[in-house]
């Protein structure tokens, strides 16, 4: 029960988050899900993956109702990640778990960086 109670928890603070920020709900799933139900963390990225489904398709037709959408460029996108994701899987899978946790870690910064940066320039 506290398994289901904290995922609904999870899932509301990322759908808001990811609304309110536009980032990704892995950036938030992932994490959550390691520190909160003790996921190992390729379980983690596989479960994100599962549960970014909804959250893509309730987020991209409310940003489409207000014309924010760029359809050509969002199908590109997608249909080349599929080979990427597969080769993501792959070597999520042969890397040690500290290590992935640890690029994990990098990229989240990196990402803190880049917003932390753009929102310098605009003020």
């Amino acid at each position: 029960m506290l398994e289901i109670v904290t995922a609904i928890v999870i899932g509301l603070l990322a759908g808001a988050l990811g609304g309110l920020f536009g980032v990704g709900g892995g950036l938030i799933f992932v994490p959550a899900l390691v520190l909160l139900l003790d996921f190992g963390q390729v379980e983690a990225e596989a479960t994100s993956l599962l549960a970014i489904i909804p959250v893509v398709i309730a987020g991209t037709w409310r940003q489409h109702l207000y014309g924010n959408v760029r359809w050509r460029t969002a199908l590109i996108i997608g249909a080349v990640a599929v080979a990427g994701v597969e080769l993501g899987v792959l070597t999520a899978k042969s890397l040690p778990e500290e290590m992935l946790q640890r690029l994990f870690g990098v990229l989240l910064l990196l990402v803190a960086g880049q917003l932390a940066w753009r929102a310098r320039r605009m003020s």
